[in-house]
């Protein structure tokens, strides 16, 4: 593959649109800060045409049969699978992770298509009996009309193909602005759809600066429907745009995901198994298990392993196969761990593994292990997006539990223990979205996926992320007179 120069473009009305007399931006390789292409702006007649093309493809999307929309779906998938070693490799270049998360992330996004292809057949409404005979009382699910879609660089795949897939499957037509630091995964699935025949206007592919497209496509009148995944500052903003204009929105915002691990559970095979999880995509990932509560008795060797498991990584590059982690994705969040690290260690929490940026090219951080962190380090209240994990001894469930449920987010949770009348508790006590229990394995095409408090409101995933796309009318129908 030549990535000297990659060939980015827009994607509006079926066509692809280079920079031209556009403004443009560098992608940049994390791993080694060298420029792999230029990547154009949409102007401000680009989002009209991107908005009309979606409004004009609507109505001929919304009446073409389940069926047909999913075996353009369907078809999409396997073009995915057929591409999935270029497309991974695009996204090592572009992301940094290593080039085996990134093929199981391609597989990731094509179950995804796939999935969406078949449960859109399923999009059924119901029959409730009538007071009176004669009369039919009628429940119909509808796409809700034209969709507008943000989504963030940790994951610039999967989470793409949650909102295109969910959205075209519902029978909607979709605008989305994929993260302008991580284009190329995005593309490749418009042009997989784009070559399995989906029609003109039905999905458009924009980038720019994320502050005046988010705004110009909220505030159109042909904007339905708004799914956005980031951070929880923006989110809040998106949220507010959403509501002057009355518009349904799913928010999947940032986490700060507890695990409480209990001592009648091995603390070895607990932390190996916490270390496979935190320094996956260098920890980057919303529900990345990262405030470790460890029951008392199991502390001391839970830490041990963890700093040994995390020390023993290899770091590098994402594309060189032998690299366990890859880099940060850009220099921003170099500069935030080092921050907080400083923080911690000032508050008294002991640097059992790592802590220290590494040097040379790229944006990497060593995989870092903080032990006995205080509670009033920013590091406990706010979400590090990166490889740190962070360790505190627990004496007993209420304090574990009170500790789990002390911030404001609720994404992920996770807990290890094989008690089983504890993880009824725990299912009911525990303010989280998702909630995984002796497995950090909490997502998949079928289930739902988002969060509570702080970390949002509405879902992806599952039959739930594909109602999120339609609308629910009531028919009442009377005998004739």
């Amino acid at each position: 593959m030549n990535t000297s120069s990659l060939p980015l473009h827009l994607y509006i009305n079926g066509e692809w649109i280079g920079c031209e007399t556009r403004m443009s931006e560098d992608l940049v390789n994390p791993a080694t800060g060298a420029v792999l292409g230029k990547l154009p702006h949409a102007t401000q007649d680009d989002l009209t045409l991107a908005l009309d093309a979606a409004h004009a493809a609507f109505p001929q999307w919304r009446d073409m049969p389940a069926i047909k929309r999913g075996a353009i779906l369907r078809r999409a998938a396997e073009l995915i699978r057929e591409r999935g070693e270029h497309i991974a490799t695009l996204m090592s270049l572009e992301q940094g992770k290593t080039i085996a998360e990134a093929r199981i992330e391609v597989i990731v996004a094509a179950d995804v298509f796939e999935w969406s292809a078949d449960e859109g057949r399923r999009t059924y409404g119901r029959l409730i009996p009538a007071r009176e005979p004669g009369w039919r009382q009628t429940v119909l699910k509808e796409p809700i009309g034209v969709v507008a879609a943000f989504t963030p660089w940790n994951f610039p795949a999967m989470l793409p193909a949650r909102k295109i897939a969910g959205s075209l499957a519902a029978g909607c037509t979709c605008i989305i602005k994929p993260s302008e630091e991580t284009p190329c995964s995005a593309l490749e699935l418009a042009r997989a759809l784009h070559d399995a025949g989906l029609p003109k206007g039905v999905l458009n592919m924009v980038f720019g600066v994320p502050a005046m497209v988010s705004e110009f496509l909220i505030r159109s009148p042909i904007v339905r429907k708004v799914s956005f995944t980031g951070s929880v500052p923006v989110g809040r903003h998106i949220g507010a745009l959403t509501a002057a204009g009355v518009k349904p929105v799913t928010l999947e915002l940032g986490g700060h995901a507890p695990v409480l691990v209990f001592d009648d559970v091995d603390p070895v095979r607990a932390a190996q198994m916490s270390a496979a999880s935190k320094f996956r995509n260098a920890g980057q990932v919303c529900i990345s298990p990262t405030r470790f509560f460890v029951q008392r008795k199991a502390y001391a060797k839970f830490v041990d392993t963890f700093a040994q498991a995390a020390a023993s990584l290899n770091v590098g590059p994402g594309t060189n196969p032998a690299s366990q982690m890859g880099p940060l994705a850009n220099p921003r969040r170099v500069a935030a761990l080092v921050a907080l690290v400083e923080d911690a260690v000032a508050c008294g929490a002991t640097v059992a593994a790592g802590g220290y940026p590494i040097d040379g090219d790229g944006f990497f951080f060593q995989p870092t292990v903080l032990a006995d962190v205080p509670a009033e380090c920013r590091v406990m209240r706010e979400e590090p997006f990166g490889p740190i994990a962070l360790v505190v001894p627990f004496d007993d469930e209420e304090e574990a539990i009170a500790r789990a449920n002390e911030l404001p987010f609720g994404l992920a949770a996770y807990a290890f223990t094989a008690d089983a009348d504890r993880i009824i508790r725990l299912g009911d006590r525990m303010q989280t979205g998702m909630l995984g229990v002796n497995t950090f394995a909490i997502a998949s095409s079928e289930t739902p996926f988002g969060g509570t408090k702080d970390s949002g409101y509405g879902l992806e995933g599952g039959i739930e992320g594909l109602e999120a796309y339609m609308s629910t009318k009531f028919v009442a129908q009377a005998p004739v007179l």
